[in-house]
């Protein structure tokens, strides 16, 4: 199918193998490319003409939002914490993203920092390296068997860890801001709540407003000296000043986190500390799980053009 009549423009450079699809298929430009003066003259030379943009879900430059031809914005990622919904609604425009491709690359990852923490895996690694172990044993880890993982935010994603916890004997709790009857784990009516019931305390928050530092110094105190806490959800949901403050002073035993509030910026704290294992946001980073959220990104703009029922809209 020829679509060289149809415009896409593409806001930033999400994911090189898709952009490279993007441009075989269609018409494209690449406004991250261009200055900021540039940028200007290119958007408003596309309005009236180009009608979709194709964008990171977690990032999506505003001056799409000045083109009032905007009719879909195809988002790379499943949380659309960078997507002005307030602009989109007044402009009529549609947000698709790529939900589900990625959830088991999202929960293996979750039980990789579980494991990573409790069995303190990073410094075990390092010990061997550094020549320490002819001196002494490497301090013991702990055991799962037995242990609540608390899910903070358990979607789709969320019952993927959960599912993954059962053959390492982990009991599953959760927290939403509804219960979910259906299933079979116990709820709990706030976070703080579940943070005590818990041993290893798991975020999967989304982004935005409305989760900024719930992940606060009452929920690590309530998770306790011997507690993990994980978080694969969003940055912006844990005060990592709290978090800092709790890892050192032994308020909660460590930490695994694959996000943070400023990525990719890390506070120097948790860069010192070596109970918190880091990750540079890797959840969705394997080859397979990428190019799938690629080609959902393509699906949904050729069902766009074709003016067929958009494959995963965001309501």
């Amino acid at each position: 199918m020829d679509n060289a009549k149809d415009i896409v423009l593409i806001v930033n450079e999400f994911h090189p193998e898709t952009v490279a699809l993007l441009d075989a298929h269609y018409s494209t430009h690449h406004l991250w490319k261009l200055s900021d003066e540039e940028q200007r003259k290119l958007i408003e030379s596309l309005d009236g003409s180009c009608r979709a943009v194709a964008s990171a879900s977690w990032n999506c430059n505003p001056l799409v939002y000045d083109m009032k031809s905007l009719q879909l914005i195809s988002a790379f990622g499943v949380g659309v914490d960078g997507i002005d919904f307030d602009a989109t609604a007044r402009l009529g425009c549609k947000v698709t993203n790529t939900p589900d491709v990625l959830n088991d690359a999202v929960a293996d990852l979750a039980m990789a920092l579980v494991l990573a923490t409790t069995r303190n895996l990073v410094n075990a690694d390092r010990f061997v390296r550094d020549g320490q172990w002819s001196a002494g044993p490497f301090p013991f880890g702990s055991s799962l068997d037995g242990k609540t993982l608390g899910i903070i935010g358990l979607g789709r994603i969320g019952e993927a860890i959960a599912e993954r916890a059962k053959p390492f004997k982990l009991q599953v709790a959760y927290h939403n801001r509804q219960p979910k009857p259906e299933l079979p784990y116990p709820y709990y009516d706030s976070i703080e709540a579940l943070a005590a019931a818990s041993d290893i305390l798991l975020c999967m928050l989304p982004g935005g407003q409305a989760t900024n530092n719930l992940i606060n110094a009452e929920v690590f105190r309530q998770l306790g000296k011997d507690g993990i806490f994980i978080n694969v959800g969003r940055g912006n949901s844990v005060d990592e000043d709290a978090l800092c403050d709790a890892l050192r002073s032994g308020t909660i035993r460590a930490a695994g986190l694959d996000v943070y509030k400023n990525e990719p910026q890390v506070p120097d704290c948790l860069r010192q500390l070596d109970n918190v294992v880091l990750l540079p946001h890797i959840g969705s980073a394997t080859v397979e799980t990428r190019r799938a959220m690629g080609r959902l990104v393509i699906d949904n703009l050729a069902a766009f053009f074709a003016g067929s029922p958009l494959l995963t809209e965001v309501t």
